[in-house]
């Protein structure tokens, strides 16, 4: 955004202000002199407040709310609807329909209305009508698109307005007093700066004194507008990231409860053969042996011969023997 000097304000004239048998007294901290009965307004305070109001519109266009631009005057119409529709901001420059944002359902009603002989027109149902009724038809349809034409593409209230000379645009900043919206507004020295929220001391009867404060602006919003967006991407990347993170954590834990299942799996087989092998029946076999044992009786030694049992037990899947020795006489 290209940073507006003294000099540049200087060059469009902001700095002239009404005649001073015409002025409001309210206005008084931002008169810097009279000469020739004309006030000249501060260009001090006027950069200020510009630059302060350039601030606050961004900020508004950063959190994605609509600011209405309203200049019915001749010398603002066009700059206020090319700059509106550049950063596709609604706005009003015809006429102000009372009732705009106090009475906000019915207008929407007017907008639908409009839409609707938009659409008859597109898909040939227009044509069927009567010659007078498509002239009633298309007349209404030329003023509602002539008036409201600039907001038709808003849903609700506005965040904010701005308004080209409060003296003339009264009715708009009423209204949004009554429903509390914040109030920018270029405030000649004629006018009351009490009524709005954020005051841009300058000439509002010049073009070019309009043209170099709303394009100042409208370059403002247009920052707003691209950090917004930039913001979007970097949270969309984010958002992405995060959804890779996750999937790959997931994959993580559905691999080790494979793996695990895959050791329970095993745990339970080498429970089960044990089990199968306490079951099985024991094959038993004997053997026996004879071993000469010499008995004394008395004297003479007597020669016997004594078998000994030797079992032998062996499980069917298992190789270790177990013997067990019985003796028999």
């Amino acid at each position: 955004m290209k940073k507006l000097t003294h000099k540049d304000l200087l060059d469009a004239g902001v700095h002239f202000g009404h005649m001073s048998r015409k002025w409001n007294p309210k206005m008084s901290p931002y008169i810097f002199m009279e000469t020739k009965g004309i006030h000249i307004i501060d260009l001090n305070k006027t950069l200020q407040h510009l630059e302060q109001t350039a601030r606050q519109m961004r900020a508004l266009a950063v959190a994605g709310k609509k600011i209405m631009f309203v200049a019915t005057k001749k010398q603002a119409r066009e700059v206020v609807k090319l700059c509106a529709q550049k950063i596709n901001m609604p706005h009003v420059t015809e006429r102000w329909y009372g009732g705009m944002l106090t009475n906000f359902s019915t207008i929407r009603k007017s907008i639908k209305k409009m839409d609707t002989y938009q659409k008859m027109q597109q898909d040939g149902s227009f044509e069927s009508l009567t010659k007078k009724e498509r002239l009633m038809m298309t007349r209404e349809n030329e003023k509602l698109e002539r008036i409201l034409g600039g907001i038709s593409n808003l849903n609700r209230l506005p965040a904010a307005i701005f308004v080209v000379d409060v003296i003339k645009e009264h009715i708009a900043v009423s209204e949004a007093s009554k429903l509390n919206i914040p109030t920018f507004a270029i405030v000649d020295t004629n006018g009351n700066p009490e009524l709005v929220d954020s005051v841009i001391p300058a000439n509002d009867d010049a073009a070019k004194a309009i043209a170099i404060v709303v394009e100042y602006l409208t370059d403002a919003i247009l920052e707003g507008l691209e950090e917004r967006s930039k913001n979007k991407q970097v949270e969309e990347a984010k958002k992405e990231e995060e959804k890779a993170q996750k999937e790959k954590v997931q994959k993580e834990e559905a691999q080790k409860e494979e793996a695990q299942a895959k050791v329970v799996d095993v745990d339970e087989a080498i429970v089960k053969e044990d089990v199968v092998a306490k079951d099985t029946p024991v094959k038993k076999a004997t053997t026996k042996k004879t071993t000469a044992v010499k008995k004394v009786i008395g004297k003479k030694a007597i020669t016997t011969k004594k078998t000994t049992t030797v079992k032998k037990t062996t499980a069917v899947k298992k190789k270790t023997p177990v013997t067990k020795v019985v003796a028999e006489k």
